[in-house]
């Protein structure tokens, strides 16, 4: 009598059968002969002989059968439960037959079933750890979802039916990382091996990511790691999601858009519109990040943000994983130049609460300063600093001036300290830190110029950073600015009489103009490779997170009109460059003569126009 029942299937020889049907009869036949010996021995017998006699053949038969047979609910139940029985005997030689016991597909099995495949899976990896490897790999499989389940997955939120699926997953883990420390490693390895590749499609790096995010909120020892990797992860998705790219098909999008209303206008009465909800990008990678994000920025919300009745501790517990964040951010995010959105998690768990701001430029601050970090990181650490100060609505005034001064300090001991050799050498190469200080100050004072003019107060502070001492030092700083940064500053300043920079702006020109020309180059050797890390973002289901902090540049009332400046800047090449659009330092009709130049004219406008948002051509 066979040990386990097997499904039998009733066919009746007076039915006719397709090609199709007759097959899967014949196979079915083949399967239940095959399976008949190691059915009526049981695990448990098929062990005993390969102990005792040497003799696998049972066990191989065994095994094909776990791998092949539709067990029913019954038959997982008492062949787990005769497995555990055994369960210390199941050594290194058994490695196939206990992989097949764990590769089976429990999840799809009754209560008991499930909690039969769980009790064995937890006692084989205690009594032989070299079974957890085989173990935590069939788990961490099951989160990978497949290509086809794209509509379980919607804005990578699992439906009911694979989110109970995923709960016996993640509990059967907690349990054996509970019973099992030795487990810790091999998790961690197995998660950074089996990461979906970048180019799968998006609900499949979503849902993956879902799981790790789950795992880290039950198990905290896993957040620095996870977070590390995951964070590393979104950076290939962001290098592979050029702006330029999504900024292209979503103007293409807008235009279809656009197109459609204006047929429908003449179709409709006068009716209220609702807005739009954000629309999914139709640029793969960008999409794929845009989800991930979005997950990323709530899990970082509910580990940051403390509730109006959470204690002490947990406050402080909130405070330690910000610590955390920012540790990552410094190994993993700091050194990458130009990233384009993974950095605003940072952006986003400063908003949360004041302390968390200081915590990060405090942070930043120190890099800069410290002469044994090196030149890149701190020229980065600049970069980070201006543009958060500059961008980050919930960052008060008095933090921006406090910062002021500090750069402001630090530039002019720098060229206090300058001797007579370094004098000689002003090169970018050899100045690199003191030239990024320099740069961000100007950025700083041009984005923010609203606010620091806005009084005579403040204006006071404005000249006691000696700002006309840093334009003409023979350092010759704006030589190696981004020179959209340096023609808004010159601007302000002028204006409220600060310092009067244009006489160096056009010595620059000059100088620049032969590196052109002679070299057949847009961007002169010199010029300070930077970029602000805050730019605008432009992933439209993940802004809702950062939109109500971020500000965006609006226009610095200049005592001139706009058309005084333009035909100033067209005369000098280099005037003040205030905006009308959001976000961007270029006045509309200073476009439109610049683009009526010589041709020698135009080459020069393209130099001088910067990317960075803020400064950037539209």
């Amino acid at each position: 009598m066979s040990v386990y029942s097997s499904k039998t299937t009733n066919t009746s020889i007076l039915k006719s059968f397709s090609s199709a049907d007759r097959e899967r009869v014949k196979t079915a036949a083949l399967n239940k002969v095959r399976f008949i010996t190691p059915k009526e021995k049981g695990i448990v017998e098929s062990v005993r002989v390969a102990l005792e006699e040497k003799n696998f053949h049972l066990i191989q038969e065994f095994t094909y059968f776990l791998r092949e047979a539709d067990l029913c609910d019954e038959e997982v139940v008492q062949i787990m439960k005769d497995a555990r029985k055994i369960v210390h005997s199941l050594t290194p030689d058994f490695a196939n037959l206990v992989e097949a016991l764990l590769s089976v597909n429990w999840k799809k099995y009754s209560p008991a079933a499930i909690q039969a495949y769980t009790e064995f899976s937890i006692d084989v990896m205690i009594a032989h750890n070299s079974y957890i490897q085989i173990g935590i790999t069939k788990l961490i499989l099951n989160w990978i979802p497949s290509d086809q389940e794209s509509a379980e997955w919607l804005e990578g939120c699992p439906s009911e039916r694979v989110k109970a699926e995923l709960e016996t997953v993640h509990n059967l883990l907690n349990r054996i990382l509970t019973a099992v420390p030795m487990a810790f490693d091999v998790v961690i390895d197995t998660i950074a091996g089996k990461f979906p590749y970048f180019k799968k499609p998006a609900h499949v790096t979503a849902g993956y990511l879902h799981n790790v995010l789950w795992l880290m909120d039950y198990k905290p020892v896993f957040e620095e790691l996870l977070l590390q990797l995951v964070l590393q992860k979104l950076l290939i998705l962001d290098v592979n999601a050029p702006r330029d790219e999504i900024e292209a098909l979503k103007e293409e999008t807008d235009d279809e858009d656009d197109k459609m209303e204006d047929e429908a206008i003449f179709q409709m009465d006068d009716v209220s519109v609702p807005p739009k909800p954000p629309q999914a990008l139709e640029h793969p990678i960008g999409q794929m990040l845009d989800i991930c994000l979005m997950k990323l920025f709530k899990f970082v919300d509910d580990k940051c943000r403390p509730q109006p009745d959470c204690s002490d501790d947990q406050r402080v517990a909130k405070t330690r994983f910000f610590k955390t964040l920012v540790h990552i951010f410094d190994e993993v995010l700091l050194p990458s130049h130009n990233t384009h959105h993974v950095q605003f998690v940072i952006f986003h768990a400063c908003s949360i609460r004041p302390a968390y701001a200081e915590i990060f430029l405090t942070s930043l601050w120190q890099k800069v300063q410290n002469p044994n970090v090196s030149s890149i990181i701190r020229h980065a650490a600049v970069s980070y600093i201006a543009s958060f100060l500059a961008r980050a609505k919930f960052v008060p005034l008095s933090t921006i001036t406090y910062y002021l001064k500090e750069l402001s300090n630090w530039a002019n001991n720098y060229i206090n300290d300058s001797d007579e050799f370094s004098s000689k050498n002003c090169s970018l190469k050899a100045n690199m830190v003191f030239f990024s200080v320099c740069q961000a100050m100007f950025y700083l004072i041009a984005f923010r110029a609203r606010d620091l003019t806005i009084n005579h107060k403040n204006l006071t502070l404005l000249n006691t950073l000696q700002l006309s001492r840093l334009a003409m030092c023979h350092f010759n700083p704006l030589r190696y600015c981004l020179p959209p940064v340096a023609t808004a500053f010159a601007g302000v300043t002028r204006t409220h009489q600060l310092a009067y920079c244009h006489t160096v702006l056009e010595r620059n020109a000059r100088r620049k103009l032969a590196t052109i020309y002679g070299h057949d180059k847009l961007m002169p050797e010199e010029t300070l490779e930077t970029f602000f890390p805050f730019d605008p973002y432009i992933l439209p289901l993940s802004n809702k997170y950062i939109e109500p902090n971020y500000l965006v540049y609006r226009v610095h009332e200049l005592e001139e009109s706009a058309e005084n400046v333009a035909i100033e800047t067209v005369r000098r090449k280099r005037g003040d460059s205030e905006m009308i659009e959001d976000d961007d330092f270029i006045l509309a009709d200073k476009r439109q003569k610049i683009s009526e130049l010589s041709k020698s004219q135009q080459f020069d406008k393209q130099f001088y126009y910067g990317t960075s948002p803020g400064f950037n051509q539209q």
